[in-house]
């Protein structure tokens, strides 16, 4: 019986890094896309439904601003050619339970090699019938 019960513990232990690790490719074709200017590829791991909000803090306050989907889409495929930035995800920290996941990733980003500014992303993600879906993103921003 104990034995049984340890197949089963390592069973669930399995399944649940499993979907930590299919959560984290997502969030990893996003960011593929996302570097390549490849809006195809970070529509093919975002839902339809998608949600972008970003927290700027400063000195003179923090501001909350929302962004539609189809404005940060075309904002991703008008970057010109020459302009190199890089979004640099530092950890990640999943949890899942279900159809839902939450991933916290802290991250810094670079503009022409320096640092621009540094927050973490929030992503919460949705399980459809063909994976894991990007629902809701949200940002802080500081200098």
């Amino acid at each position: 019986m104990k034995r049984v019960s340890l197949v089963i513990s390592l069973f669930f232990v399995f399944l649940a890094n499993a979907q930590k690790e299919e959560v984290q490719k997502t969030i990893e074709t996003f960011f593929e896309g996302f570097h390549a200017k490849d809006t195809v590829k970070m529509k093919s791991v975002c839902s339809e439904k998608l949600i972008l909000q970003s927290i700027s803090e400063s000195i003179k306050g923090n501001k909350l601003t929302d962004e539609k989907a189809k404005e940060f889409y075309f904002s991703i495929a008008s970057i010109p050619s020459d302009f190199k930035f890089n979004e640099k995800i530092l950890s990640y920290s999943i949890q899942v339970d279900g159809t839902m996941a939450h991933a916290w990733t802290p991250y810094e980003f670079y503009i022409n090699d320096k640092i621009s500014h540094s927050g973490v992303n929030a992503f919460t993600l949705f399980k459809e019938q063909n994976g894991w879906k990007i629902i809701h993103v949200i940002d802080t921003r500081r200098k």
